[in-house]
């Protein structure tokens, strides 16, 4: 058995694999088209105009979909870990409603494009990576609580250092596109996909899209840490029968038991 078939370790795999390549593919494809420019573009602007803005919007929505899966399974394995402590509970429901947010913040980037809707854009982007930010702290904090009973101190020093790494791209990012939007460097910079290194405000431009690059990263790396935890985790689907057949029998054809069609692990 090699080792992302082990429990569910498949489903942070999977998660940062797809969305990589939903950053890649998207990015090459408008490079190729010319669309862009090649030294590190915001990663929306790879996914603005046909066809990258088709390939980044569908593959980006399967990426909500698995990071949905990815919080809920995350959910379920503190709960059974720790029925008791109340502290770690409400935690745990915390992460939950936070993680489920920023991944329909996801949603949003991927169907409102930053050229056309920007501002709707730019919810999506402070629900996916503000909100997502938080998600990790509370993550970050529910390892410190765990451990050293259930979590080594290890995977709690790599994921504080993934959160920071997080928030400083946060702050670069920031602080980089406050200053490129300050209206000092010219109007409609949003609709601009292509800079001319001689141009004022370029340094900005560099280090806002090498901070958003950074950003992403930065996330696909935090969800990389459950790969360990989810090994150790196996889901059972039950599926009980209710009657014979399909029809809807006369009560007395209806047997009393339950017959046990699948019962296996997933």
């Amino acid at each position: 058995m090699w080792w992302f078939q082990q429990g569910l370790s498949v489903l942070p795999v999977a998660l940062v694999v797809w969305s990589a390549a939903s950053f890649v593919f998207s990015y090459i494809t408008a490079i190729v088209l010319h669309h862009v420019d090649p030294l590190v573009p915001y990663i929306s602007d790879t996914g603005t105009i046909p066809p990258e803005r088709c390939l980044f919007g569908i593959m980006l929505n399967i990426s909500a979909f698995l990071g949905v899966a990815t919080v809920y399974v995350r959910y379920k394995q503190v709960h059974a870990l720790n029925p008791g402590k109340s502290k770690i509970i409400r935690l745990n429901k915390m992460g939950l409603a936070l993680g489920l947010l920023s991944s329909f913040g996801l949603c949003i980037i991927a169907n409102f494009q930053k050229c056309i809707l920007y501002y709707i854009h730019v919810v999506g982007a402070c629900l996916t990576f503000g909100v997502g930010a938080i998600y990790m702290l509370v993550q970050t904090i529910l390892s410190y609580l765990m451990q050293p009973e259930l979590h080594s101190k290890d995977v709690f020093w790599v994921r504080l250092t993934v959160f920071l790494w997080c928030c400083s791209s946060i702050v670069s990012m920031f602080i980089s596109s406050v200053v490129l939007y300050s209206g000092l460097y010219g109007a409609d910079l949003v609709q601009k996909l292509h800079w001319d290194p001689q141009e004022e405000g370029y340094t900005a431009h560099i280090i806002s899209t090498a901070s958003e690059w950074s950003l992403a990263f930065s996330f696909l790396s935090f969800f990389l840490t459950y790969i360990r935890d989810f090994q150790k985790i196996s889901l059972r689907a039950v599926v009980s029968l209710q009657g014979q057949t399909l029809h809807n029998a006369p009560q007395s054809f209806v047997p009393d038991e339950q017959t046990l069609l699948i019962a296996g692990s997933i």
